[in-house]
């Protein structure tokens, strides 16, 4: 296949402004040393998003939910920074571990936990989990007495991309009665945690959630039992499009933090679980186009990447991405596909984009969290992108 350096050279991709220019470059010189597809993770990106976190939460620690995305460099580059990890498995605990990663700064968030990943938590001394259940409390007092409990309780997920309380969470007003009785099974209660959803742009979620949460707080001081931990969990949104609205997480971050200060005491500490936030707009998908079509009056693409692949973040996450190409000039309804022989593997099919030819780039940005992470290794042959760290 003849390469995109050559495509470039050929003419007909313009400059272009700023921001996409830079990102154009980078693309552009990457591809004299890498095959589509791949994946671009810039480290700066990694940095400025943490920064910005802890920035407009400086009251919360952040403990980044590695499933987003496990890359090792990641993970060092988090590890670099002070960060704390969020893992669901004892693979992803064994993992933040290898890497260097203190097991005071893991949480061990997954509400239902085999018993085996409970022993390997106990061993390797992570001692904060979420609960939701009672016969969960039965599980771990046998095999991880004097663990730190945090109770994850039902809150409202409306507006996120991905409700995650349709599987998780307590009702609220069992939260205090399970927190009692993992005391008197030997556990030890530290606090209260939520999740508002994946991509959660309705601000409303995480203020009714902090109320609800705060109440337990009160009702567990009332009874002597007073708690340390507030857990408000993740799902804060990116822009995955470059006109989107809806989003600014500066306003959200205000009004958060406004609403933790009204409600809880000093004393309390507080923790969350940002994956998409952390990740998602450090990476860029670069792909090619490998074939060509005219199909139900359209120009019918298909790419080197697809579903099965690191947009399988489109099935998964229920994510929508903005399809960009280096070239200018006027717009066609277009489709885009991947390049499975499965017809599922559709990406869109109703793209406005200018006529693409053989080996154009395709590039999506804002695409470095649950893309990478969920895809198949090898789906008809067809292997995921490589990752460039840069």
């Amino acid at each position: 296949m003849p390469s995109q350096t050559h495509a470039i050279a050929n003419g007909k991709l313009s400059k272009s402004k700023t921001d996409v220019s830079g990102i154009e470059s980078l693309i552009r010189s990457l591809l004299k040393k890498h095959t589509t597809p791949f994946m671009i993770i810039r480290e700066s990106v990694l940095k400025k998003q943490y920064e910005r976190f802890r920035k407009c939460l400086p009251e919360v620690t952040p403990y980044y939910a590695i499933k987003a995305n496990p890359h090792p460099k990641i993970i060092k580059t988090f590890i670099k920074l002070g960060a704390s990890f969020d893992v669901a498995s004892a693979a992803e605990m064994k993992q933040v571990l290898r890497l260097g990663a203190s097991p005071s700064k893991i949480i061990f968030a997954n509400t239902i936990k085999r018993v085996e990943d409970i022993i390997t938590a106990r061993k390797r001394r992570v001692r904060l989990m979420t609960f939701d259940n009672e016969p969960e409390l039965y599980k771990l007092s046998e095999h991880y007495p004097g663990a730190h409990v945090l109770v994850r309780i039902k809150v409202e997920n409306q507006g996120s991309m991905v409700e995650l309380s349709l599987k998780f969470g307590a009702d609220p007003e069992n939260a205090f009665v399970l927190l009692r009785k993992a005391k008197s099974l030997g556990l030890v209660p530290m606090g209260v945690s939520f999740h508002v959803g994946s991509q959660s742009k309705n601000v409303e979620n995480y203020l009714q959630a902090l109320e609800i949460s705060a109440k337990i707080f009160e009702e567990a001081e009332e009874n002597g039992m007073p708690l340390k931990v507030m857990d408000i969990g993740g799902g804060f949104p990116i822009q995955h499009f470059d006109s989107e609205i809806g989003v600014n997480f500066e306003r959200m971050a205000a009004q958060i933090r406004k609403q933790m200060k009204l409600l809880f005491d000093r004393r309390v500490r507080f923790i969350a679980e940002p994956g998409r936030f952390l990740v998602g707009p450090s990476g860029i998908l670069v792909t090619q186009v490998i074939g060509r079509t005219f199909r139900n009056n359209k120009n019918y693409y298909y790419l080197n990447d697809g579903i099965y692949q690191d947009f399988s973040g489109m099935v998964f996450d229920h994510c929508k991405y903005e399809f960009k190409t280096f070239r200018r000039g006027q717009k066609f309804l277009s489709t885009l596909a991947g390049p499975t022989c499965d017809s599922f593997d559709t990406l869109s099919v109703n793209e406005e984009i200018p006529e693409l030819y053989l080996n154009d780039v395709v590039f999506v940005k804002n695409i470095g969290a649950y893309s990478s992470a969920s895809a198949c290794s090898g789906f008809n042959g067809f292997e995921p992108a490589k990752i460039v760290i840069i």
